[in-house]
């Protein structure tokens, strides 16, 4: 099992990015689908969850700011991200975790900067 996410980019503060996740086979294996993110010198942290029965959940630094959306037809997660702050720059990852195991996308960087 893949994911693979791609998205990330450099942006001004307010700006906006979307965040892309494509697993390999079929999504549906796959109970929840998370997007976490790793800034420089600090632990991984949750940012936005999905679950297969639609329950989201948000870190609240990101409530308001960033959707998580899922496309069974295209095996694809996806975080949009507004209104970015240079707090949010950082390595994002897309997770994927099932009865199968619990998968890891490579990581996409985010910067926002002035």
């Amino acid at each position: 099992v893949q994911l693979q996410a791609s998205g990330g980019g450099s942006v001004q503060p307010g700006g906006s990015l979307r965040l892309s996740c494509v697993t390999s086979g079929s999504i549906g294996r796959f109970s929840g689908m998370g997007w976490y993110r790793q800034a420089p010198g600090k632990q991984r942290e949750l940012v936005a969850f999905k679950s297969i029965d639609g329950t989201t959940t948000y870190d609240n630094s990101v409530k308001g700011r960033f959707t998580i959306s899922r496309d069974n037809v295209k095996n694809s997660v996806y975080l949009q991200m507004n209104s970015l702050k240079p707090e949010d720059r950082a390595v994002y990852f897309c997770n994927g975790n099932g009865l199968s195991g619990n998968y890891w996308g490579q990581g996409t960087l985010v910067t926002v900067s002035s």
